[in-house]
């Protein structure tokens, strides 16, 4: 899985990167894309949204935002501590943050926004530069591709956001169910009402799906796949991923290939 996402993110650099020369395909390439994007200039402004950006961000015209919105003075992005590694972007190198929350709040208050249809968003972000001949930074873009959703404000949808930011731990059904502000008991049969399936099902299919993603990193052996998912490979582990694939972890690595 690693290796797939590496290949079609450098595949999409490259196809920007080619493009420099023709800067009208470019901003139109950029423009009808189908994943949001936002075009810097080297010292951090906006200069470009496309329309994607624009309907995720609910922003009616992008000239709120290009121009004015600096991403280097973002606070909600020098509150997450990496704005050094975004600096890297604009010294030439490509950056990835994955599944970093959206501030909905904070885009919310800056653009004046009454209510997003939406609880909380995490995205993948790659932020890469544009080169000229003479390998300076002239752009830099990011583009960002929705991870995971959650619309509706309702207990459910918390329970299921607390259990994959918490997938790695130890399932505890009473920590979830405080997060879902349920009892224990009220808790576990609204869930399964709603899904079909316990909290604890619920976090080992999550689970079984991030060592799915692992097992197809090549460069990993099944036991380092297991481990990264904190888990032990052994025969129970391995007939709970049976259980839920229908294939044993190495058949699936060779399946998968």
């Amino acid at each position: 899985m690693g290796n797939n996402i590496d290949e079609r993110q450098n595949s999409i650099i490259d196809s920007f990167q080619s493009l420099f020369g023709e800067k009208e395909l470019l901003a139109k390439v950029i423009e009808f894309f189908p994943y949001p994007i936002q075009v810097y200039a080297p010292d951090g402004t906006s200069v470009l949204v496309n329309r994607a950006m624009l309907s995720e961000s609910h922003v009616s015209s992008a000239d709120t935002i290009v121009g004015k919105y600096n991403v280097l003075k973002d606070p909600s992005v020098i509150a997450t501590g990496q704005l050094h590694v975004l600096r890297q972007a604009f010294q030439g190198e490509t950056v990835f943050f994955p599944d970093a929350k959206v501030p909905l709040e904070d885009i919310a208050e800056r653009y004046g926004i009454q209510d997003f249809d939406v609880e909380a968003v995490y995205q993948d972000i790659t932020v890469f530069p544009i080169l000229d001949d003479e390998e300076r930074v002239i752009y830099v873009v990011a583009l960002l591709i929705n991870r995971r959703v959650y619309r509706g404000k309702n207990e459910i949808e918390k329970a299921k956001e607390y259990i994959e930011n918490h997938w790695l731990e130890r399932f505890d059904a009473t920590k979830t169910a405080k997060a879902a502000c349920l009892s224990k008991a009220h808790f576990t049969k609204l869930f399964k009402k709603h899904t079909g399936m316990t909290p604890h099902e619920y976090y080992t299919n999550y689970k079984i799906s991030k060592l799915k993603e692992k097992l197809l990193d090549t460069n990993l052996s099944i036991t380092q796949a297991f481990a990264a998912c904190n888990m032990e490979y052994n025969g129970h582990s391995a007939r709970v991923f049976k259980d839920k694939t229908g294939v044993s972890p190495s058949q699936y690595r060779k399946i998968s290939r």
